[in-house]
């Protein structure tokens, strides 16, 4: 699938308003990237894509990207050092396997926001709310 017929079939605003709710509960922070390119190894692009955009400089390190690469049919779910501290490998399989089934149900939206809701319990049960840092990365989708 191309990324334009992937991003087209999505609601962003709730999908926009998923990730605020979820990060209402928690000082984690959520974001979601769209890559337009066809990428052999997700989870590397993921990664690089993650530190390009300033995820690692969060104040308590508990940032996650969700990175969806429509053109080869792939995801990646990248979560900083402080979160993995907390849930280890099995949340991420867990995570990933939902989100893998969602998606092939064809409600993108539905799958994403499925995905933020249970990343954001994670963040929340771990990292509640700090009034002080605020939000500190936009919620918008990156495409």
């Amino acid at each position: 699938m191309k990324s334009h017929e992937f991003i087209h079939q999505l609601d962003e605003a709730k999908l926009v308003a998923a990730i605020a709710a979820a990060e209402q509960k928690t000082s984690g922070q959520i974001r979601v990237y769209i890559s337009h390119r066809a990428h052999s190894n997700a989870l590397a692009f993921a990664q690089k894509r993650f530190r390009q955009l300033g995820m690692t400089q969060t104040h308590r390190h508990n940032a996650i990207l969700l990175y969806l690469a429509p053109c080869t049919r792939q995801f990646a779910i990248v979560g900083d050092s402080g979160i993995h501290e907390k849930c280890g490998d099995a949340f991420w399989q867990e995570v990933g396997a939902k989100l893998s089934a969602a998606l092939r149900q064809g409600d993108y939206t539905a799958a994403l926001i499925q995905t933020v809701k249970q990343v954001g319990e994670l963040l929340a049960s771990h990292f509640p709310p700090v009034t002080h840092t605020g939000n500190e990365l936009p919620n918008t989708i990156i495409h």
